[in-house]
């Protein structure tokens, strides 16, 4: 078994990821930023963040907290629902996650890296962008052989 207050491979395999926001209040976080955001999600050409991290789509009437709570359970759904280390997925400033089943990555920069602002990654974890949008639009920058999170998403519908 693994080691008191380690994560890692026990007996039984990897141990899943401990969730950090509640499933409630993650799930209420992020009907509140579909509530406030443009009903196409980070449309491209929309962009109004302006090195804040909160991009595309979202108003003054979400505030920082609930974004970061929407993004941070929707990167922890990820991960439950596609378990591994083989792709970085970086949503700054608020939180990044490794998911997906494959080459385990330990240290440095993974083999397979998705990065995107925080309202274009609302926007795929709700459906209401598509992968091949996002990526087409310059919104969302992936790279590697696995980075290609489409069968995963949408992640909830809001």
């Amino acid at each position: 078994m693994a080691a008191s207050g380690t994560r890692g491979a026990g007996i039984f395999g990897p141990m899943p990821a401990r969730r950090r926001i509640d499933p409630a209040d993650g799930a209420s976080a992020v009907r509140a930023w579909a509530a406030t955001s443009h009903p196409d999600g980070a449309a491209p050409g929309m962009s109004t963040g302006k090195g804040t991290g909160m991009g595309a789509g979202e108003g003054a009437a979400v505030d920082r907290r609930t974004l970061a709570t929407a993004v941070r359970y929707t990167l922890e759904e990820l991960t439950a629902c596609a378990p591994g280390r083989s792709v970085e997925v970086r949503v700054p400033p608020f939180g990044a996650t490794q998911a997906v089943a494959g080459t385990t990555h330990r240290r440095g920069t993974p083999p397979s890296v998705v990065e995107t602002d925080a309202a274009t990654w609302l926007a795929l974890a709700t459906g209401r962008l598509g992968w091949a949008e996002a990526t087409d639009s310059g919104a969302l920058a992936a790279s590697g052989e696995r980075c290609d999170l489409s069968p995963y998403l949408p992640l909830m519908r809001a």
